[in-house]
């Protein structure tokens, strides 16, 4: 029997297809009767998994929130690979797709604009019911691509271009416009972003799923393990330095006695994650535009696995550290 758990908020990372295991966790958690979520920070696949946690709670409580997970990933699964999703071809060309970045703008190779997830977003959510009533805050991270700052689109800012600049990769899809302001994808400037989190309110547990390995035991040798490196490196630097500062923060208030009200919250705040570990330890870079469903079921069971994990070792107990 897991110990029963805190009221939570919520750190999601994006990695592409990679995203489904955040899915498995939150479905496992779900499952708890004491599950409750204060806030949610999210970034690219992320900010799916967050906004179809917040549509399904709000239409069916815990039931709805799995039953709308699910359908974000068979919504996805439905594309069958990126290749599809944006040119309508066959999955075979998925090489040429992950090159084509090299050598042609997205407005050369893809002149509609076409965006799956903005057919998947408009089907699934309804953004204004959001903005009303979803049952927690939202927080969706974008990158501002004229000076690379973090955006944070939340309340009346949220909605279905907001999810778009967050899941923006500039290889495959041009920078999204809202308000004269161009955005790339969250990932470059926070992934998941914690600031919200820890300065917005007040919640003493703060849990951070990551779609990627939180370290590699084994050196990259290869052209595709060396790219895939420089991808988990180059969209989780900003996370890893902000989690490292709130260690070093919490080290030097664990002996003060007289604190600031934001002292005392660092002080008090209990940090948690829950990442892949071993299990995705071999896989390319290439395996995060996967959408197939058996893949993306797969990733679902070893975040279930992980969150099992997490909920064994008695989470009101420990603060994660690297």
């Amino acid at each position: 029997m897991s110990a029963r758990l805190p009221p939570l908020a919520l750190a999601l990372q994006g990695g592409g297809a990679h995203g489904a295991f955040t899915w498995g966790v939150l479905d496992r958690l779900l499952e708890e009767p004491d599950f409750t979520v204060e806030a949610v920070s999210a970034t690219s696949s992320g900010a799916l998994n967050a906004l179809a946690l917040a549509q399904g709670w709000m239409d069916d409580g815990r039931d709805g929130a799995r039953a709308c997970l699910r359908a974000l990933w068979e919504h996805t699964a439905n594309r069958t690979s990126l290749t599809r999703w944006a040119f309508q071809v066959a999955p075979g060309g998925r090489d040429t797709l992950l090159g084509l970045g090299r050598y042609w703008t997205p407005e050369q190779f893809n002149p509609l604009g076409l965006n799956p997830i903005r057919d998947i977003a408009e089907q699934l959510f309804d953004f204004p019911r959001l903005r009303r009533e979803a049952p927690f805050t939202l927080y969706v991270a974008a990158t501002r691509v004229r000076d690379g700052a973090l955006a944070l689109f939340s309340g009346e800012r949220l909605g279905v271009e907001a999810v778009l600049a967050s899941t923006c990769l500039p290889q495959l899809f041009p920078a999204v416009e809202i308000d004269g302001e161009h955005y790339w994808d969250g990932g470059w400037a926070g992934n998941p972003a914690l600031e919200p989190l820890f300065y917005r309110h007040g919640c003493e547990d703060v849990l951070c799923v990551l779609v990627q390995p939180l370290s590699r035991t084994r050196l990259p040798v290869t052209p595709g393990e060396i790219a895939t490196r420089i991808a988990e490196l180059s969209f989780s630097t900003t996370f890893l330095r902000e989690f490292e500062a709130l260690r070093r923060a919490r080290e030097a208030l664990a002996e003060a006695s007289s604190l600031t009200w934001l002292g005392q919250r660092f002080k008090n705040l209990r940090t948690h994650l829950i990442e892949p570990g071993e299990s995705l330890e071999g896989y390319q870079l290439e395996s995060r535009i996967n959408t197939r469903l058996a893949f993306l079921e797969q990733l679902c069971e070893q975040g279930r696995m992980r969150a099992e994990a997490w909920l064994a070792s008695d989470p009101t107990q420990h603060t994660a550290a690297r």
